[in-house]
């Protein structure tokens, strides 16, 4: 049933089912049985999965498994074993393994006698220096420095095979023989697991490019390389390599290819020497569930040497197969959607088939009795240091879960009781309670606090009629019980409830009640029309609003009779806070100020008012006593007159004057005949210079005289620097700098000096030799160039230029060295249609941009806005023109701080290229340095950077370097033990 919220005598759905039945004991806490992380009879231990080191996992759990591998590592000398064995292991003294294989050594130990279901392997982890975020590609690394290497030679896992090279030309033979860990499979284009094993034992021919070099010839000469298995381990690895990089994509992907595998494997037909003893089972199948080479997850199935039993390790999870078979089962059905998925080929007795398996372990096929791996007596001691731990930890929470049943059977108990006793019987006495108090009160998972009833009081200190709603009646003998046992307070009883509230509530409600009544009749009274001077004026604003606004009034008297005691409820304060706020925003809102001017008078525009009758003023009156009245006769403000009349003179003043500047800078006005630095004239000696933020600010005026201010003056210092010096040599006023001034002719510049106040006079001067060519001439400058004040402003342009985030370059590829070389030598172009493009993208900066309107040939000079010049003078940094995307080139947004390294894995996921095989340059500059910046790399906004694209190689070792930063799952075709 639901509770009614408006009732405070409905004591139901109030979260009291909860307790009205019997319990379930488990409902009391939320712990969970701590023998649920207790290790089973004759099982394994899992691990912890970290967040991504499942692959981790997977090997672990398979080492764990190779006897032979842990009593060597037992073996192995400890600094801690021998620390332990003079003078004992202190008791207060955790155990920090320090080596890699002093953590495989107390890991291992965990793993064959700890207590627990599963262990946490964050310490091998960290010393291994592994990111537990990302997933792992491989554990495979140098004989020299692999993991588990720590613990010696590893003869029973080391292969010994011989390359040999035999020269085709003179017979010689030179043979290298080497040892591994494990052999590198490759699976494309095979099905079964000695296809792949014979191919890795075929013959090569080495010719051609790939010849080899013969000491004995002294030259390259065509040869043939052979691969000889010579002895094998009792523990064979065989990497499958189901990981492979791919050129089209420039990311690993994985071959979701079956191959089919025995459980006995005779190597005998692939080695050197026939007469040893070559047949092995399989012991371990290291399985990775996913599509991508990215994302998935690792798992291994292991067979238990001692039992013949095949187990599942899945992180913590550790599944005993049924039988003494292996059972890959579902493990295969989760490589690819089934849309895709190729059809599972047919397995014999004693043989399986996997899609997902990168890595099969066999061990040699023997009838001696398996090895009893004890566990050295300081790791033991150490084990049972930490099963100590964990059966303290077993104790305390299964106290904890005692001491929470415990209370909840008293609580059960104590509701049962209070429930019954919650209602107040009629004629009784009784309390109000907040409901929200009372449903926390019931809800075990939130502890009651002290009951706090404030936020239900009014101004009186009593119960609000409107907070009725929110409280519950119930009986003064079990709110003395919550009081005596929570606190808290004020307590609300039958004399809590109060009548000046309520009073004034009856109050509001009628007047909200007789204001529908006077609307109608107000609007009534405005359809009749007003005949002499018995009426007043109105606001037409006020009139479409004065319902609201009254309502409005009404409203904010409850509000303040609600929250006016601010020492009573903590929360109002706020309130009148934000009520006051609201005032002062309405306080432009007030009925009929829409008809008062600046000086509190009558305003002028009689379009903004009425008249209404005097039985309508009256009614009006009655909701806002203190409105400004207005007779019907009553005169306009006199002074708002005078300002009218001399607006109206200020106007007419204002054309007059932009007429008179019109005609007497006509071709300045209309950007006319304007002179060029360019192409100086030759009727002109010298020609003066202005701001063209002035040119636009006196356009807009004489385009706008009343509704623009007159510019007076022209502000010519934003030209000059602070020592009075000019900021822009010549060479960049005929450029770049050209759309921050205004050329003047001398009979301009007359004029100008005649109509607006100027500050400082700047003029270009021209001095030829008499008979000398126009080349010949000298250009000077009035005032002359600050040099010091330039460098400054070029030096912060060029600073600015590589401080940038989130800015935009173009990667161009091409296919050839032809760009590269016609950026050289410009006047070796290739046809006449190419000659065409080049001349198009060679064309002056300005030319390019369609928003550029040079000062060349009497064409217009582009607009510039205050903003933009201001941002200028500044920051001294000029935006380049619009970029003209052009086929096979794409934007990229970068920043000033990103590496060049950065900048190439962006370019490999938009072009598929790999970092490795980009050749990168901007204006002739090869960019090589991975390390250095974009910024110091000479890299702006708007560079166009070249991209050359080499065949790529198979480099996987460099590609995983690249692909460090992408996350994700995977695995690696090199990856092994």
């Amino acid at each position: 049933r639901r509770n009614c919220r408006g009732n405070p005598n409905c004591l139901v759905g109030i979260g009291e089912h909860v307790w009205l039945g019997e319990i379930d004991e488990n409902s009391f806490h939320n712990i969970d049985d701590p023998n649920c992380e207790r290790r089973k009879k004759n099982a394994f231990v899992g691990l912890t999965n970290l967040g991504a080191t499942c692959y981790v996992n997977t090997f672990l759990q398979m080492w764990f498994l190779n006897l032979e591998l842990r009593q060597a590592l037992y073996l192995c000398p400890s600094a801690y074993c021998e620390y332990a064995a003079g003078e004992g292991i202190p008791k207060d003294k955790d155990y920090e393994p320090q080596t890699i294989c002093e953590h495989l050594q107390y890991l291992f130990a965990l793993l064959q006698n700890s207590k627990r279901r599963y262990i946490d392997p964050s310490g091998f982890v960290k010393a291994l220096g592994l990111d537990t975020g990302q997933q792992q590609v491989g554990l495979r690394c140098a004989p020299s420095s692999h993991p588990v290497k720590a613990v010696g030679e590893l003869p029973f896992f080391t292969f010994y095979f011989s390359v040999s090279f035999i020269c085709n030309q003179c017979g010689r033979e030179s043979k290298l023989v080497s040892k591994f860990y494990e052999l590198e499979l490759n699976i494309q284009g095979h099905k079964q697991l000695t296809d792949c094993i014979t191919e890795f034992l075929k013959e090569e021919k080495l010719e051609g490019d790939n010849r080899y070099f013969c000491e004995t010839c002294q030259s390259k000469q065509n040869a043939t390389r052979k691969i000889r298995l010579l002895s094998l381990p009792c523990t064979l690895n065989l990497q499958l390599m189901r990981f492979v990089f791919d050129r089209q994509t420039g990311h690993k992907k994985k071959l979701n290819t079956y191959i089919g595998f025995s459980e006995l494997l005779d190597m005998e037909p692939f080695m050197e020497q026939k007469n040893g003893v070559y047949v092995y089972e399989l012991s371990a199948v290291l399985i990775h569930r996913g599509v991508s080479a990215y994302s998935g997850h690792y798992i291994a199935h292991v067979k238990d040497p001692q039992t013949g039993e095949w187990y599942k390790f899945n992180d913590e999870d550790i599944e005993k197969m049924e039988g003494k078979k292996l059972q890959l089962g579902i493990e295969e059905d989760l490589a690819e959607p089934s849309k895709s998925q190729t059809r599972k080929p047919k397995c014999g007795k004693g043989t399986h088939c996997s899609r997902n398996a990168y890595m099969l372990v066999y061990r040699l096929q023997t009838r001696e009795k398996s090895l009893t791996v004890e566990v050295p007596a300081f790791l033991q001691e150490l084990v049972e240091r930490d099963n100590c731990k964990f059966e303290e930890w077993c104790n305390e929470m299964a106290e904890m879960r005692k001491q929470s049943v415990a209370r909840g059977k008293i609580k059960h108990e104590e509701v049962k009781e209070l429930y019954k006793r919650l209602p107040a019987e009629a004629g009784s006495p009784y309390d109000f309670i907040s409901l929200e108090w009372l449903q926390k009160w019931l809800d075990e998972s939130t502890p009651p606090k002290p009951i706090d009833n404030t936020a239900c009081l009014c101004s009186h200190g009593k119960l609000h009629p409107d907070k009725i709603s929110i409280m519950k009646r119930i009986s003064e003998y079990v709110a003395d019980f919550f009081y005596r046992r929570y606190g808290g307070g004020p307590r609300l009883n039958v004399k809590a409830l109060c009548k000046d509230c309520v009073v004034e509530r009856c109050r509001i409600l009628r007047l909200k009640n007789q204001l529908n009544e006077d609307y109608k009749t107000v609007t009534n009274l405005l359809k009749i029309t007003v005949k002499g001077n018995d009426g007043f004026w109105v606001g037409k604003a006020s009139l479409r609003s004065w319902r609201q606004l009254a309502l409005e009034q009404l409203n904010e008297q409850d509000e303040d009779a609600e929250h006016s005691n601010g020492k009573m409820n903590g929360n109002a304060q706020n309130k009148d806070e934000s009520n006051e706020e609201k005032r002062e925003e309405e306080e432009e809102l007030n009925f009929n100020e829409d008809i008062v001017c600046p000086h509190g008078d009558l305003c002028i525009s009689e379009n903004e008012r009425r008249v209404v009758s005097k039985e309508a003023w009256e009614k009006l009156k009655q909701y806002f006593p203190k409105a400004p009245e207005f007779p019907n006769n009553k005169e306009c403000c006199s002074q708002c007159k005078i300002l009218e009349r001399e607006g109206e003179e200020n106007e007419a003043l204002h054309k007059m004057m932009a007429s008179e500047q019109k005609t007497s800078l006509q071709n300045l006005f209309h950007d006319k005949c304007r002179p060029c630095l360019g192409s100086w004239p030759q009727e002109a000696d010298e020609l003066y210079i202005v701001s063209q933020f002035f040119v636009e600010e006196w356009r807009k005026f004489v385009r706008r005289p009343t509704r623009c201010s007159p510019v007076s003056s022209v502000g010519n210092s934003a030209l000059l620097c602070p020592h009075g010096g000019l900021m822009f040599t010549y060479a960049s006023m005929t450029k770049e700098d050209s759309k921050l001034i205004a050329l003047i002719w001398p009979s301009e510049w007359e004029r100008i000096q005649k109509l607006f106040v100027v500050d400082h006079v700047i003029k270009i001067i021209r001095t030829q030799a008499a008979g000398a060519d126009a080349e010949s001439a000298l250009y000077v400058s009035e005032p002359q160039l600050c040099p010091e004040c330039r460098e400054g402003l070029l030096c912060q342009q060029q600073r600015d230029l590589r401080e940038y985030t989130q800015a935009t370059i173009y990667i161009h590829k091409v296919v050839d060295n032809k760009k590269v070389m016609k950026d050289a030598a410009p006047e070796l172009n290739v046809s006449s249609s190419e000659a065409e493009e080049e001349r198009e993208e060679n064309k002056p900066e300005g030319e390019q941009d369609p928003d550029f309107n040079q000062t060349n040939g009497g064409a217009k000079r582009q607009k510039i806005s205050h903003q933009s010049y201001v941002a200028y003078q500044k920051q001294g940094i000029r935006r380049s023109t619009r970029h003209r995307k052009v086929r096979g080139e794409k934007a990229l947004l970068v920043s000033a701080n990103q590496t060049l390294k950065e900048l190439k894995i962006q370019i490999m996921h938009a072009f598929s290229v790999a970092p490795f095989d980009q050749n990168l340059s901007i204006d002739g500059k090869v960019l090589s340095d991975d390390t250095a910046t974009l910024g110091s790399l000479g890299v702006i906004p708007e560079s166009v950077i070249l991209l050359k694209a080499d065949e790529p190689i198979a480099d996987y070792a460099a590609m995983d370097d690249v692909m460090q930063g992408e996350g994700g799952g995977g695995g690696d075709g090199n990856a092994g033990m």
